[in-house]
């Protein structure tokens, strides 16, 4: 009686094992279709932008007046919707612009404003607001999640100094960026916000650091 009763716990403590693995790879294998999906759907978005950047650089190899980024960005407006639609839409957010790290193959879009879904989506412009500063001379602070699993700058702490960065911008200027300094700190620290840049495109990459959501890993790059 003692054998069978030891036998009987020891299937329920293997189902239960087997319900728990299953359970896990189910997870596993949910959070990678997830990964797999947003990662394709972010770089379809940044292949078709760049794209049709470049279709308009080359109709406008001329100097010719009919640029339609140019065009666009030189009318002033007032209308949030239309700034969306001028600037591109990547699941229901304005988009400033793409940006691509080679070195740790990101390839994203870059939203114009920081929400708790904004930065659930893509990376996102945080300083200066707005993301008018994309690619212009001064300092441009884009932050990202670091959720541990390679999506968004989850990989940027294997960047190092001389790692390139392309960002391309709503206005269809592209610019190569250089890493120049890498280091980590609290997440009150916004004194690397504002800093001379000597008239030329400055980037800041934030994110998480692995070890602590309260720390922060900050990446300077500096226009070529």
């Amino acid at each position: 009686m003692f054998e069978s009763k030891y036998s009987k716990v020891l299937t329920v403590i293997l189902v239960i094992v087997i319900i728990a693995i299953l359970g896990l790879l189910g997870f596993l294998a949910y959070d990678y279709y997830q990964k797999y999906n947003l990662e394709q759907d972010a770089s379809a978005f940044v292949d078709k932008f760049n794209g049709e950047v470049s279709d308009e650089e080359k109709k406008d190899e001329g100097n010719v007046a009919n640029d339609i980024l140019n065009e666009i960005s030189s009318t002033p407006t007032n209308d949030n919707s239309s700034i969306t639609a001028q600037k591109g839409n990547y699941k229901g957010f304005a988009t400033v612009g793409t940006m691509e790290i080679p070195a740790i193959n990101f390839s994203y879009p870059i939203i114009d404003s920081v929400s708790r879904s904004s930065i659930e989506t893509s990376v996102a412009v945080l300083y200066p607001p707005g993301g008018e500063s994309i690619n212009q001379p001064g300092n441009t602070v884009v932050i990202g999640h670091n959720y541990r699993n390679g999506l968004f700058f989850s990989n940027n702490k294997r960047l190092n100094n001389g790692d390139k960065i392309y960002v391309t911008d709503y206005r269809g200027k592209k610019l190569s960026y250089t890493i120049y300094n890498k280091f980590e700190t609290d997440d009150n620290d916004t004194s690397f916000y504002q800093r001379e840049t000597d008239g030329k495109a400055e980037l800041t990459l934030s994110t998480c650091t692995d070890a602590s959501n309260n720390r922060r890993l900050i990446i300077l790059a500096r226009e070529d």
